[in-house]
């Protein structure tokens, strides 16, 4: 019989898609890892991975393995939190996807969570949309702060939270002329550092900055807003952030945070809605069900 801790070790590999990555996950080291996989696979009469130099895949037979772990796993988890709330605890681990602009806004219900829930482990995984979106429906995560319009409809439920508007983070002396707001046709004459061509809030800006027929002038990419903002408390460049993350982190010192345009007249397209998104499942997950009462009373 197949237990529940090969489960976990399979669709940790199909995860990460890499040995010692997955194992690590694990709390195992690779050798002792692989060889489990390889008793499995011993056990059942077949192979679960196809192997060369390194990783190259599931099989068949494996991928059809790691769709019915994802659904044993989660029922198994579902039970667990079931019981704990009989006895009236609302227990467990809850990841939660998180799209980098809503950081800010996640670290906020996180805390609100925990207050009410102490016993509650979140694990926050920053992370693109269409990951999101993926990890979601494959049951990797159970709920993502990300943006409504990248969540598929069906089998997912939104909860709407708040639109995504934008601030220019900038050095003092680039902008000492400025009042407290600033034009998209100004900013995009500044040296910028934004987000990676591939992540959903760069490509909203390039969108805007298209649709007003503007070529901002990018000095610096990366991932995350981190590097940028320390860019610009430098001197060297301005960025632009959601204004959820502007308000959350105050004022940083050497700089000046100017409001950019919203209204559809300047910048079409430009605001955005973010939502928690969580898969439909009966009965749900007590940490979701508690996360989104949260939420909700947040977002009021």
């Amino acid at each position: 019989m197949i237990e529940l801790r090969d489960l976990q070790l399979l669709t940790a590999l199909a995860r990460h898609q890499h040995f010692a990555k997955a194992a690590k996950d694990c709390g195992m080291s690779q050798p002792a890892f692989s060889m489990r996989i390889r008793n499995l696979e011993e056990k059942l009469g077949l192979s679960i991975v196809r192997r060369g130099n390194r990783y190259q895949g599931l099989t068949g037979e494996g991928e059809m393995i790691v769709r019915r772990a994802r659904s044993i796993l989660d029922d198994a988890k579902a039970l667990d939190q079931e019981i704990a709330a009989s006895r009236g605890e609302v227990t467990g681990t809850l990841v939660l996807g998180v799209v980098p602009t809503a950081t800010a806004f996640a670290a906020q219900v996180v805390n609100r969570l925990h207050e009410v829930h102490p016993r509650v482990l979140v694990q926050i995984d920053v992370t693109t949309s269409m990951a999101i979106q993926q990890r979601l429906l494959d049951g990797t995560i159970d709920a993502g702060v990300t943006y409504a319009d990248s969540v598929p409809p069906g089998l997912i439920t939104i909860m709407d939270l708040y639109e995504e508007s934008y601030v220019l983070l900038a050095p003092e002396a680039m902008v000492a002329e400025q009042g407290d707001s600033i034009s998209w046709q100004e900013a995009a004459m500044l040296p910028l550092s934004l987000l990676e061509p591939g992540m959903q809030n760069r490509r909203i800006l390039d969108r805007v900055f298209a649709e007003l027929d503007l070529r901002p002038d990018v000095m610096s990419e990366s991932n995350g807003f981190m590097s940028a903002m320390i860019m610009a408390r430098e001197g060297a460049v301005a960025t632009i952030l959601p204004r959820a993350l502007a308000d959350a982190l105050g004022e940083i010192s050497g700089t000046r945070a100017l409001a950019l345009p919203s209204n559809l007249d300047e910048a079409v397209s430009q605001a955005r809605p973010i939502c928690l998104a969580s898969l439909q499942r009966t009965p749900e997950l007590t940490t979701v069900a508690s996360l989104r009462r949260v939420v909700a009373a947040f977002v009021r």
